[in-house]
């Protein structure tokens, strides 16, 4: 029998093979009391006019123990997924994996200049910092993937210089049928146009006492992945949806946005709720469905919904003619929620439901955004200005923007 979920706190959790298992067991249970509940709350607005504050309150709490449940299911299939590194290293590798534990341990850099002088490399210095190891830069790629929305949604690009140029034709180029002893009409030359994404610099300075980098049993590779990954991921996700600095990649919600009736290019198509800062009273997930077909059938095989959890707490509560949930759990651990029928994506930095806020984006990512990486993570010792710690002062540089502005639709919560 499943146990309940509580509706104070999540689980305690234990370090047993079959935790992540039963976590999710109490997810599903929570989502069955959620149901229960919400139908209770559905039905006394249908015979007494108005709806219980109990029933309301009951059904508010179990909805924000299923967020506190699903955050920490994905943390820890998170924590399941993380590699130990240094395993199967080529000779190479392994030089650079030692050399590099002895600068970030011991501060002796000779090693890793030695390396770089014979790979007649000059890509870092002793002043600007040393690259990390292939394997660990690897490591971070993959776990920022793993925490950060869009960038596990999105194409990803890497790249060894500052900018990445991509040409488009917004038209598309012309065609036609013709017959087989016919002329050829001559075709109007495209207009092709570029896009430029240039990579921003990300910096994360975790700090290590003096006991910890003499602790021989303390991976140093992996401390300094976990340390900064949260970090980069946070800040990437941030800028990837409200980036609009000079400074950060340009995020989802920065660009021009158009009623979808008289979108363009360059611009991203909205469909209204019809009402501010909320959806309709009535037929609440009909713009749900407008915003699906809104989409070309190409992008909409591929499509995800984005938004928050409160979003998805609201839109949870949804559901059909037939009086199904339009919001279905994830069907496995690891897996993700559905909403009639496409997945969704949690992203904490989309906005709340509010007055003219577009709160949920839905699209193909990978085919509207691009993520574009640098090669080299860095790294700089310093252990000077925070005696008796050691900083690590760590950058990487990272870009991003839309590149097809018919991919992805967004919902506006307002009038029009």
């Amino acid at each position: 029998m499943v146990r309940a979920i509580s509706l104070q706190t999540a689980p305690e959790i234990k370090s047993t093979p079959d935790t992540i298992h039963q976590a999710f067991e109490d997810f599903m249970s929570g989502f069955e009391a959620f149901k229960d509940a919400n139908d209770r709350r559905l039905d006394e607005l249908e015979s007494k006019m108005g709806e219980d504050v109990v029933t309301r309150e009951k059904v508010e709490r179990i909805n924000r123990a299923m967020d506190a449940q699903s955050r920490l299911i994905d943390e820890m299939h998170l924590k399941k997924a993380r590699p130990q590194l240094g395993r199967g290293m080529s000779l190479a590798a392994s030089e650079h994996k030692m050399a590099f534990e002895n600068y970030i341990r011991r501060g002796d850099e000779q090693g890793l200049r030695a390396l770089e002088e014979k790979a007649i490399s000059g890509a870092s210095d002793g002043d600007g910092g040393y690259l990390v190891p292939d394997e660990t830069d690897t490591e971070i790629g993959r776990r920022l993937t793993a925490i950060s929305p869009i960038r596990a949604l999105a194409t990803v690009r890497q790249v060894s210089g500052a900018v990445l140029k991509k040409p488009f034709v917004a038209s598309g180029f012309e065609a036609g049928w013709v017959g087989e002893t016919a002329t050829r009409p001559e075709t109007t030359a495209p207009e092709i146009s570029e896009l430029t994404f240039p990579t921003m610099e990300l910096y994360a300075m975790p700090a290590a006492s003096a006991s910890l980098l003499e602790d021989a049993a303390v991976d140093v590779e992996s401390w300094i992945a976990s340390e900064i990954d949260t970090a980069f991921a946070e800040q990437e996700g941030a800028a990837f949806i409200n980036g609009n600095t000079a400074a950060t990649p340009k995020g989802i919600l920065s660009y021009p946005t158009v009623s979808d009736a008289a979108w363009e290019w360059g611009k991203l198509g909205y469909i209204a709720t019809g009402v501010d800062a909320g959806f309709a009273a009535a037929a609440p997930s009909d713009v749900l469905i407008d915003t699906i077909y809104a989409l070309k059938a190409g992008h909409r095989q591929n499509a995800h919904f984005l938004m928050n959890r409160k979003t998805q707490g609201i839109i949870r509560k949804f559901k059909d003619d037939d009086g199904n949930y339009l919001w279905q759990p994830p069907a496995g651990v690891g897996q993700k929620a559905s909403l009639m029928g496409f997945p969704v994506a949690e992203a904490e930095d989309m906005p709340d439901v509010a007055s003219d806020a577009m709160s949920v984006a839905f699209g193909d990512f990978a085919a509207g955004y691009l993520v574009v990486d640098r090669t080299g993570v860095r790294v700089l010792r310093d252990p000077y200005s925070a005696k008796p710690y050691v900083l690590f002062y760590t950058t990487k540089r990272v870009g991003g923007g839309v590149q097809n502005f018919e991919a992805v639709k967004l919902i506006k919560f307002g009038e029009s």
